[in-house]
C-alpha cells in the first residue's frame, strides 16, 4: 500500500522486464545444457545409463545446469536488482538509471565486465539448488510417467 500511494502504481513493476530477460537467461542455461552434463556426468561417473541416469549422474549433472543457469543469468540478475532498488538523487531528483540499456552501459563503463558476475559464487549457491531441484523433479515425474502408461 505504501508503494502504490507514495511511488505510484507503476513502481509496483519495477524491474519486471529484466526479471523476465532473468527467467528466461536462467531456463535457457539450466534445459539447455542438462541433457548434455548427463551424457558427460555419466561417463566420467561410468554410468552405462541403461536405465535411465543414475542418482550421481543426476546431481552432478543438474549441478552442473545450474552453474550454467547461474551464468547465463546473473546479468540479468543484477540489472533487475539495481533498477529495482534505486532511488532519486536526494539533490537533483533524478534516479541513476533510465532503463536497462543505461544501466547495463553504465555497469559496464564503471565496473567492467567483471561487474557483472560479482558475487557469483553467492548466486550459484542459490541457483543451483533451484536447478537441482527442479530437474531432479522433472526426472523423476518423467520415469514414473513412463513406467505407468509405457512410453
Amino acid at each position: 500500500f505504501r508503494v502504490t500511494t507514495e511511488e505510484g502504481v507503476g513502481a509496483l513493476y519495477k524491474g519486471v522486464f529484466p526479471n523476465i530477460l532473468r527467467g528466461m537467461a536462467m531456463n535457457v542455461g539450466m534445459l539447455a545444457c542438462y541433457d548434455q552434463a548427463k551424457e558427460i556426468i555419466a561417463g566420467l561417473v561410468n554410468d552405462p545409463m541403461i536405465d535411465g541416469p543414475s542418482l550421481p549422474t543426476k546431481l552432478g549433472s543438474s549441478a552442473l545446469a545450474g552453474f550454467t543457469a547461474a551464468l547465463f543469468s546473473m546479468p540479468f540478475d543484477l540489472v533487475k536488482s539495481r533498477l529495482m532498488a534505486q532511488k532519486p538523487d536526494p539533490e537533483t531528483g533524478k534516479l541513476p538509471y533510465k532503463g536497462i540499456v543505461d544501466c547495463v552501459v553504465k555497469i559496464g563503463s564503471k565496473e567492467g565486465p567483471k561487474g557483472f558476475f560479482a558475487g557469483f559464487s553467492a548466486y550459484y549457491g542459490r541457483c543451483a539448488p533451484h536447478a537441482m531441484i527442479i530437474l531432479l523433479s522433472i526426472e523423476s515425474i518423467t520415469s514414473f510417467y513412463r513406467k505407468t502408461f509405457g512410453t
